[in-house]
């Protein structure tokens, strides 16, 4: 099929002008491709997930990890870039919006911004995943996760807090998670919380 315009355009949710690699948290949501249920069919492959997770702060010095969870067939985490020491900025939450500032008045220069930390977690995971099912024959999807992700610029301590319990609860919230395949079509739920549009 040739490319058209209508059809394969995806809409960015990046705020324009954003830096995301200023002080701040930022909340991400990774999904599986086609949402499939691969974390829990695959107990090596969450594994996986969660030590790359773990090592984002050992790759980038000025990313310190948060709360998070691996559901089925999706990922929530808490990412706080902050200044490069591994301990949380100091201010980075400060009330208002965005937290960071326009990438027309200041770039930073060799700090790894949110979208390449989340890329080498990404492409990280699915290598070693990879690896996995090579050697041991798996018949499993090797690039597991969808193309974009969701994120969303924590802009207060009170945001942060009832993110993070967002983060916690969700495994108990599975039957009625909108990415719950069983869920799918359903038009008597909400996909989102307020916070996360």
């Amino acid at each position: 099929m040739a490319y058209n315009p209508e059809i394969h355009h995806r809409r960015s949710i990046r705020l324009k002008h954003y830096d995301y690699s200023q002080n701040g948290a930022y909340f991400v949501t990774l999904c599986s491709f086609g949402r499939e249920c691969c974390f829990s069919q695959y107990p090596e492959l969450a594994r996986i997930v969660d030590k790359e997770w773990q090592g984002i702060p050992e790759r980038f010095p000025s990313a310190v990890i948060d709360e998070y969870v691996i559901m089925p067939n999706h990922f929530h985490g808490i990412i706080v870039i902050g200044d490069g020491m591994g301990n949380k900025p100091e201010g980075c939450l400060k009330p208002g919006y965005p937290q960071g500032v326009s990438l027309q008045k200041q770039v930073m220069v060799g700090k790894a911004g949110l979208g390449n930390i989340v890329g080498a977690f990404k492409s990280l995971s699915v290598n070693a995943w990879l690896k996995v099912i090579k050697s041991r024959e798996i018949n499993a999807r090797g690039k597991f996760w969808q193309d974009n992700y969701y994120e969303h610029v924590i802009r207060n301590e009170q945001e942060l807090n009832r993110i993070r319990t967002y983060i916690a609860d969700n495994p108990l919230q599975w039957e009625s998670d909108w990415e719950n395949p069983v869920n799918h079509g359903r038009t008597d739920m909400k996909q989102s919380d307020e916070w996360m549009v």
